[in-house]
């Protein structure tokens, strides 16, 4: 089934491949039930969680006003900060699991590489654009990575090896998620040349750039702020 799946997405259709396809109404409704999942579960979004109900200081009332994991540590730092990875890393892990969980149940298990990709779009959609945080969410890096892992180890390595290499090199954490959003669908392209998947890694790559396009403008112009383990006074 998923050979002939593919071979319908990448232009090869024929009488065979049809009848081999699974029920398209099953199919619609089990991508329906995975993303909504994925969605909501990227929605609880650590930064905003911690700071909002914990701390009682919405931390997109502060520094560059992301709800994300770098302008957390740099406003309250901590140890909270360890909950707000977590949050990041176990929600990803739940979206792409629950995918991989609905393919199982119905049978399909060769649709897993889909349903990962698929679940992890939703999941970066949620986190950046929570609907119950009024849509201000986060840049997705933290969430993104660890989608990758849950991937493919070629596609990590390219992605996370060149986000660490950027990173520690030049302290720009966002020069290094730029990459990580750059290099993601050429990865993808690489391990398993199929324009489904690829087509969906751009989808996540653009996502992870545009949500970046005031970095790069500043990064542009020199007026980049670096990172650094203690967090500003």
């Amino acid at each position: 089934m998923l050979e002939s799946f593919r071979a319908l997405v990448n232009g090869r259709p024929d009488w065979a491949v049809m009848c081999a396809l699974p029920n398209p109404l099953l199919l619609a409704g089990l991508a329906v039930v995975v993303a909504v999942a994925a969605y909501f579960l990227g929605c609880s979004n650590g930064a905003i969680i911690v700071s909002k109900y914990i701390l009682h200081n919405d931390i997109r009332s502060h520094g560059s006003g992301n709800a994300g994991l770098t302008n957390f540590h740099r406003v309250f730092g901590g140890k909270l900060t360890l909950v707000v990875i977590l949050s990041d890393v176990v929600k990803a892990i739940l979206a792409v699991g629950f995918g991989l969980l609905a393919v199982w149940l119905v049978g399909w298990p060769g649709l897993s590489n889909e349903i990962r990709y698929w679940a992890g779009l939703w999941c970066l959609l949620g986190h950046m654009f929570p609907c119950m945080f009024d849509f201000k969410g986060g840049k997705g890096i933290l969430s993104g990575g660890t989608i990758a892992l849950m991937l493919d180890w070629r596609v990590a390595l390219v992605v996370w090896g060149g986000f660490l290499i950027l990173a520690v090199l030049t302290r720009y954490v966002s020069l290094g998620s730029c990459w990580a959003g750059a290099s993601f669908p050429f990865a993808t392209w690489f391990v398993y040349h199929d324009w489904l998947l690829t087509g969906m890694a751009v989808l996540i790559g653009g996502l992870i750039l545009w949500k970046h396009r005031g970095n790069i403008g500043r990064l542009l112009r020199g007026e980049e702020s670096k990172f650094t383990l203690h967090k500003k006074s």
